[in-house]
């Protein structure tokens, strides 16, 4: 960590409040470039204090740039993570009103329901599917309360950048069939997304580092040290295995994951 704690605590103001207001930062790397991982997750943190202290709750968690190709854009060699706070949530087949976002795109995952806890170091994906209640389709909504090119530079923002922006994440569209783990091969699981009736994207949840729930287990390993741990009733986003979508009001999204089902929303 390179930042102060005053430094942290002012930026993740900043973000709470173009949370709030739907406006987009600068790249908080271009200010600091001494800014590091663990500078965006302590950013992170004091964000979520903040959310915390407004009355909001901790539903569960995301995991993103799982993909190799995503990682490598990055130039990280790992996923990153952040929480899902109660607000994130919306109805299969709702009207999402655009207006909630700044600039928002819609990745397709598969989130896990966990009906038991699992704390590292030490989970396995064995021990992911042995707490798993069940695996269920899901939409993510991301957005960039940081920019993603920078105004005046036009460069693209950095790791920490996203980090500390909730690793991107704005909202959780949960539907189809939940099913049991044990009941299919998840790396086979895959799903067509469709945008106003035109198909934009296919993939196969193996896109995600092999094995979905091998993230889920590298999350619970990788905030063990935090003292923090992932709980039973907790929602899992695994991580995208399509590439992001971009969407705006009057958008209908529509994802097929085959016998799991589909999940349906307008963006208004």
């Amino acid at each position: 960590m390179t930042l102060s704690g005053d430094l942290v605590a002012d930026l993740a103001r900043r973000l709470f409040e173009a949370r709030r207001n739907r406006t987009c930062l600068r790249q908080f790397s271009l200010e600091h470039p001494q800014m590091t991982i663990e500078d965006g997750y302590m950013i992170q943190r004091a964000w979520v204090r903040l959310e915390l202290a407004e009355g909001h709750t901790i539903k569960g968690r995301k995991i993103g740039l799982t993909s190799r190709a995503m990682q490598q854009a990055s130039q990280i060699t790992e996923p990153d993570f952040a929480p899902l706070m109660d607000d994130m949530f919306f109805e299969n087949n709702a009207d999402i009103p655009a207006e909630r976002f700044i600039s928002p795109r819609v990745e397709v995952e598969l989130a896990f329901v966990l009906d038991a806890p699992l704390r590292g170091p030490g989970v396995t994906l064995q021990d992911v599917l042995r707490a798993t209640a069940c695996v269920t389709p899901a939409l993510e909504i991301i957005d960039s309360r940081i920019e993603r090119f920078d105004r005046v530079t036009k460069a693209p923002r950095k790791v920490f950048d996203t980090i500390a922006d909730f690793a991107a994440n704005a909202g959780v569209v949960l539907g189809g069939r939940r099913a049991r783990p044990d009941t299919l091969d998840l790396r086979w699981a895959g799903a067509m997304l469709y945008k106003n009736a035109v198909i934009e994207e296919t993939g196969l949840a193996a896109g995600v580092l092999d094995h979905p729930a091998t993230a889920v287990a590298w999350l619970a390993n990788k905030i063990a040290p935090y003292d923090e741990q992932l709980n039973a009733g907790d929602v899992v986003l695994s991580g995208s295995f399509t590439r992001p979508i971009e969407v705006a009001g009057g958008d209908v999204l529509r994802a097929d994951f085959g016998r799991l089902g589909t999940i349906s929303v307008q963006f208004t």
